[in-house]
């Protein structure tokens, strides 16, 4: 079997905390890895940003590759803009397989944009298409307060009345289509992201702040993403500033650390973040430490005290998997795949999103006390195991396998781990 994956406007190996960098890289990657240790060939397309990065990288294992394909300006793009490019972008990988001879056997598009190339790929190579959406335009337009783009909604829509079958991360996902596209529930089989537990692992406390430099004596709570209003850091910071007018953050031994963005050169958000700190006198406790590569981010997990995950809205939440297996309690909000995701009470607490006074509650909860950290750390580290890539790979490939014989979503579902 042969997979054409579709990344069209962020590149799986791109380093994580960028502005369009975040759980769907990790998953493509993943993913891509995890269906080469079975033997399943993958090539994955995605939009050339820099003239300089070679056009075909084989950085995936087992002759996968990403192909960075050229289509507009050979540079970072405003995602408004991203659209226009796409009939240059699927004629290329059209032109780019004709020449290689490859043929597919199934395309695995991900989000809007790369089914827009899906669709006359689909056509052309008569093959099915397998579709994840990773985040809604009407769900993020209402919770952000912004109007909705009308291309992508109606793409949206479009999308769910001619792919074979979406995989939606949490039943949640899987309700919000069917409420806001009137989705046929027929085509969605839920699947959620895995973690790879071979690079995602408890490493002992001491061990990791040597690794990224904190103190022995060292206390941290950490955010890890994208830095955009909708991830809701503000939120953490006014929290962080209670912690310290409450007597939870004392001096030097108690930070929160914000991974993500490039705080040098700060776009929109990241300066709004940085006037907040100011604002709120916590400049000596907030700090801005720019992108982490994968590799790097189990150390800063398993130094850290509690992970927190304040979005308005998360249709997963990798970051709390990633988390919760390196043995670290999340305090996450309680909205779409986090309320699936993080057991409250049990590895971690729910709160509600924008809520900085409860928020600000719970991280003074699990500060002092150890023997809760430690007790929900096993627990993230035990639940995450149900969630490791190799099993989560093999639902994906019963998947392609069952869209391939033409069974449907409700004769053959894939194991759930939910």
């Amino acid at each position: 079997m042969r997979i054409a994956m579709i990344s069209y406007h962020t590149c799986p190996l791109a380093v994580l905390g960028g502005k369009d960098t975040g759980g769907m890289n990790v998953y493509v990657r993943e993913l891509t890895r995890a269906l080469g240790r079975r033997g399943i060939g993958v090539d994955v397309f995605t939009r050339s940003q820099d003239e300089h990065v070679p056009h075909v990288v084989h950085d995936l294992g087992y002759g996968n590759r990403v192909v960075h394909m050229p289509a507009g300006p050979e540079q970072p793009q405003p995602k408004a803009a991203l659209a226009g490019f796409v009939p240059e972008f699927t004629e290329g990988i059209q032109r780019f397989v004709a020449q290689e001879g490859t043929r597919y056997d199934l395309i695995h598009s991900h989000y809007w944009l790369s089914a827009l190339a899906a669709k006359p790929l689909r056509t052309a190579w008569r093959v099915p298409v397998v579709h994840m959406f990773h985040t809604l335009g009407i769900m993020k337009a209402r919770l952000e307060g912004t109007p909705e783009d009308p291309l992508r909604v109606q793409a949206e829509a479009d999308i769910l009345s001619w792919v074979d079958r979406v995989v939606a991360a949490t039943p949640a996902e899987r309700a919000q289509l069917q409420w806001l596209h009137n989705a046929d529930l027929r085509k969605v089989v839920v699947i959620p992201p895995g973690v790879d537990l071979e690079t995602f692992h408890p490493i002992p406390a001491a061990r990791a702040k040597v690794q990224i430099g904190l103190e022995p004596n060292a206390r941290m709570v950490l955010y890890v993403g994208r830095i955009e209003r909708l991830k809701g850091i503000e939120t953490l910071l006014r929290a962080g500033a209670l912690l310290r007018s409450q007597g939870g953050i004392q001096g030097e031994c108690t930070c929160v650390m914000v991974i993500g963005g490039d705080p040098d050169t700060p776009a929109d958000e990241m300066a709004r973040l940085q006037a907040l700190r100011e604002e709120l006198g916590v400049t000596d406790v907030v700090t801005f430490v720019g992108k982490k590569n994968q590799e790097s981010l189990p150390y800063y997990y398993s130094a850290a005290e509690v992970v927190v995950v304040p979005s308005h809205y998360e249709s997963f939440g990798l970051v709390a998997l990633e988390a919760m297996a390196c043995g670290t309690p999340v305090v996450a909000s309680g909205v779409g795949g986090l309320l699936y995701l993080v057991q409250d009470g049990r590895t971690g607490f729910h709160v509600p999103d924008g809520d900085a006074p409860l928020l600000a509650g719970k991280l003074a909860s699990l500060l002092r006390d150890d023997e809760m950290r430690r007790e929900f750390g096993r627990h993230g580290v035990s639940l995450a195991r149900s969630y490791d890539w190799r099993a989560i790979a093999q639902q994906v490939l019963t998947l392609y396998e069952s869209v391939l014989a033409g069974a449907s979503a409700e004769a053959a579902p894939p194991n759930i781990a939910l």
